[in-house]
């Protein structure tokens, strides 16, 4: 090259100065190195996982000058590429650790703030339930529900086949056995050529299971995020706390219990994506997470959970273990009359500051760092990573 700088040398310079957060672009290829670099990319470049090669492998070279280098990351994601998937982020042998709560007593665990409840349940019905296997080989369930509040469909995420919709599995007048099956009431495994629902004509289902003797299952109340979950944005946690949540209740361990994330459709904390995207200008800005809430004359949180409520009496769950950090959902979630209660509160710890991959940026830092200060969350402050 005329000025005298190589193309690697230039590479490095541009790279050297970008925020924690930023994909490095691309180191550009030697000629002598484009050969072998064209078969691993070949083989590797759609890989989710990351995983290592296989034992055995033979793509390595003998002369350690042209040793065979991994493709650079993408430029469209940052360290982690949502969905992980369950299973994938930290090994299957980590159990869950939980602390009992007791939102009827000032002392049970729940925090000093009195959340708003709704005065009734909204009323709601599961429209259809589906298997859905993973690349990991763990099976859930995704139910679809609506409701009487809004024209939003709102999801439950069930592991384990005992977990069941009363107003999925209620009879229907005018269906066919097939009808039941196409909506997903039915008991067992589908497959070609069945042709009854298995269901008795009361709508429980005929395996004669109990959840009297199983502990309370795992659950999740999670809040959509299109830009934590899709857009691989590093603002939030909210990708890395859904892949989390259902790598844990993918545990053998849970296997008894179940587990269940209610998805509720309420992007941006209640606010909707579009005020979401404004308050992210804000926050380039200057402003907090809360700030910009405000700014926008929104409330800093304007969820709702009695939807969450009314989703887990349906599937049956009157007692539950909560996954969550934050105080006020123990006491949003068991609803106005105690209809459900949260026995035992597990914490949901960011992977980076386990030393268990996860991700890392100025923004997450700040985002939970407001989380704790200004709204409660119960997480160390002394564990956030400097």
């Amino acid at each position: 090259m005329g000025s005298g700088v190589s193309r690697e040398q230039q590479w490095q310079q541009d790279t050297t100065n970008l925020p924690s957060f930023y994909s490095p672009r691309s180191r550009p290829v030697r000629d002598d190195e484009a050969d072998t670099r064209a078969s691993v990319v070949d083989r590797d470049a759609l890989s989710l996982s990351g995983a290592a090669q296989p034992a055995g492998s033979t793509t390595t070279s003998t002369s350690s000058s042209n040793a065979v280098q991994p493709p650079p990351p993408s430029l469209l994601s940052p360290a982690f590429t949502p969905p992980a998937t369950p299973g994938i982020a930290t090994p299957s042998s980590e159990q869950p650790r939980g602390v009992p709560v007791d939102s009827s007593i000032p002392s049970g665990g729940c925090g000093t703030k009195r959340p708003r409840l709704l005065e009734t349940l909204p009323a709601i019905q599961c429209i259809v339930r589906a298997r859905i296997p993973t690349v990991t080989g763990t099976e859930m369930f995704l139910h679809l529900y609506k409701n009487n509040v809004d024209n939003k469909e709102h999801l439950a995420i069930v592991f384990g086949p005992h977990i069941r919709s009363k107003s999925l599995d209620a009879p229907r007048e005018g269906e066919t056995e097939m009808d039941r099956m196409v909506r997903g009431a039915y008991t067992g495994r589908l497959y070609p050529g069945r042709t009854k629902s298995g269901m008795i004509s009361g709508g429980s289902d005929d395996t004669g299971e109990t959840s009297a003797a199983r502990s309370p299952p795992l659950v999740r109340i999670h809040s959509e995020c299109y830009t934590g979950e899709t857009a691989w944005s590093a603002r939030c946690d909210c990708g890395e706390q859904l892949d989390e949540a259902a790598r844990l209740m993918s545990l053998p361990s849970n296997a008894s219990s179940g587990g269940i994330i209610v998805y509720l459709r309420q992007e941006g904390r209640g606010i909707g994506l579009g005020e979401k995207l404004k308050a992210y200008n804000l926050q380039d800005l200057g402003s907090d997470t809360v700030e910009a809430n405000l700014l926008l004359r929104h409330p800093a949180d304007a969820r709702s959970y009695g939807l969450a409520t009314a989703m887990l009496l349906d599937l049956g769950q009157r007692e539950i273990r909560l996954l969550t950090n934050n105080p006020e959902k123990i006491r949003a979630v068991e609803g106005p009359n105690r209809e459900i209660r949260v026995t035992e509160r597990v914490a949901m710890v960011p992977l980076g500051w386990k030393g268990k991959g996860g991700f890392t940026s100025r923004e997450v830092e700040g985002y939970l760092k407001t989380k704790i200060e200004k709204m409660g969350h119960m997480l160390d402050m002394a564990t956030i990573p400097r």
